[in-house]
């Protein structure tokens, strides 16, 4: 007998990795041709038609639907890992993806694997060219990039099959390519300006957007808001029959402190107060979105009722958020954070002043054209000692030039730096953050989740 080739077992799936991986992304490549997800038509008719032709997949399980303007990730993540704890299987939607498109359709928790990415496009593909067809008869658009990939979600998860899923907007919600969903619970995180050219000038219009997902009779969970939001969003409730639920009303925050690798938390939902809870993330933010999914947990599970108080702490304690107030690197600390608006960027600086004791903290900042960079940096401005500019690889970005102006307005000069180029930006800030002090040195990169994205895979969280 033949002695076994070293290695032609793992050579063979290494090929077949190598294969599936390739395949995605000739899928990925093909479905980025269409519209791009920023360049939204406000019309569900497109989605509706294919879900209709694939015989509703949506209509296959119950879900949870959120929207808001800042959190909505992290509490999708919470509330997927807080029913998987319970023993339901899962299904959940988010994007942006930070390493690979598969990120957004996720299972139980895990992205879906290169081989189930192509098969669920197959699956779609020809309802999918049916109605691009139809459109094109019509002179109008055919289905876009972020559509393509709601249809891909509720056919995996229906065929899974999945018990609930978890599904976040891409942007809004009355118009939103996911609401097509008959969701029983409806999560609003807080509402901020951000978007303004899709949803509208002031808050007001921007919660009138958001507000679209509640369906009748559902039950929705209301994070803090302006007065103004909550005028619009009552309201709305009120005309569909549904329940509402409001942080700092009927549920709340009672405790936190910091803990090594993330904060102590109590939390009363809806059912009574949750104590001693550890959550591995960072930030007061993280806590009020940690709320939020327990109230959805509960208010889908028991209506209301009493969660078992060590399954949720099993659940949070196991909680992640990639991108968010995440250490990707030490000696020196390098946190990376998606913040892309002030509101977010906000949230971004009270986490960083009370999580970490910095001597010295540097900078990286890049955004997209379409956001405020100037009430980004402004917010930032005093936690950084210097801040370098760049720009993610984005035909959106906004140019590094432009930035710098803008940078140099508010930080004044001498702190400012330029680098074109993200890693050479990264090595700066590291240079600028060592440079001075010996230890307690730190580095931030922030201002978009793309350019996180691509830090996040520079220095090796891939």
């Amino acid at each position: 007998m033949s002695p076994a080739r070293p290695g032609g077992a793992d050579h063979l799936r290494d090929a077949a990795a190598r294969a599936a991986r390739e395949a995605a992304d000739e899928v990925y490549r093909g479905i980025l041709a269409r519209a791009p997800e920023h360049d939204i038509d406000p019309e569900l008719s497109r989605v509706r038609a294919v879900l209709e032709l694939l015989g509703d997949p949506q209509r296959a399980f119950r879900s949870v639907h959120l929207t808001g303007t800042n959190g909505k990730t992290s509490t999708a993540r919470m509330v997927e890992r807080l029913l998987r704890e319970h023993g339901l299987r899962t299904g959940r939607f988010t994007s942006p993806h930070l390493t690979r498109v598969n990120e957004r359709i996720a299972i139980d928790g895990e992205p879906i694997s290169d081989e189930r990415f192509v098969e669920v496009w197959q699956d779609v593909a020809p309802y999918v060219h049916m109605v691009d067809a139809r459109s094109a008869e019509r002179g109008e658009p055919r289905l876009s990039f972020f559509e393509v990939f709601v249809v891909m979600a509720y056919a995996a998860f229906a065929d899974a099959p999945v018990d609930v899923a978890v599904v976040e907007v891409g942007m809004g919600g009355r118009w939103d390519a996911t609401n097509v969903l008959d969701a029983e619970v409806a999560v609003i995180t807080p509402v901020a300006m951000d978007h303004e050219r899709y949803l509208g000038h002031s808050l007001v219009e921007i919660a009138s957007e958001k507000v679209g997902i509640v369906k009748d009779g559902a039950t929705l969970v209301l994070a803090q808001q302006t007065e103004d939001v909550d005028g619009v969003v009552l309201t709305a409730a009120a005309e569909r029959g549904a329940r509402v639920v409001r942080e700092g009303v009927d549920v709340s925050v009672v405790e936190r402190q910091v803990a090594v690798g993330g904060q102590l938390v109590a939390l009363r939902g809806m059912g009574g107060v949750y104590t001693d809870v550890y959550l591995p993330l960072h930030g007061a933010h993280q806590a009020h979105n940690a709320l939020l999914a327990l109230v959805a947990t509960e208010a889908l599970l028991t209506g209301g009722a009493a969660l078992d108080g060590d399954v949720v702490g099993a659940a949070f304690a196991d909680a992640t958020s990639p991108g968010r107030l995440e250490v990707v690197r030490s000696s020196p600390t390098v946190i990376v954070d998606g913040a892309h608006n002030p509101a977010g960027t906000e949230a971004l600086v009270a986490g960083v002043e009370e999580a970490f004791a910095f001597q010295r903290l540097v900078g990286v900042v890049g955004v997209m054209a379409d956001k405020d960079p100037e009430g980004m940096l402004s917010v930032l401005e005093p936690v950084l000692d210097e801040v370098v500019v760049t720009q993610a690889s984005s035909e959106r970005a906004l140019d590094v030039d432009d930035l710098a102006e803008i940078a140099v307005e508010v930080f004044g000069e001498d702190r400012v730096h330029v680098a074109p180029r993200l890693p050479d930006a990264i090595d700066v800030a590291v240079q600028r953050a060592e440079g001075e002090v010996e230890r307690g040195a730190g580095v931030l990169v922030t201002g978009s989740i793309l350019l996180v994205a691509e830090a996040r895979v520079l220095l090796g969280r891939d």
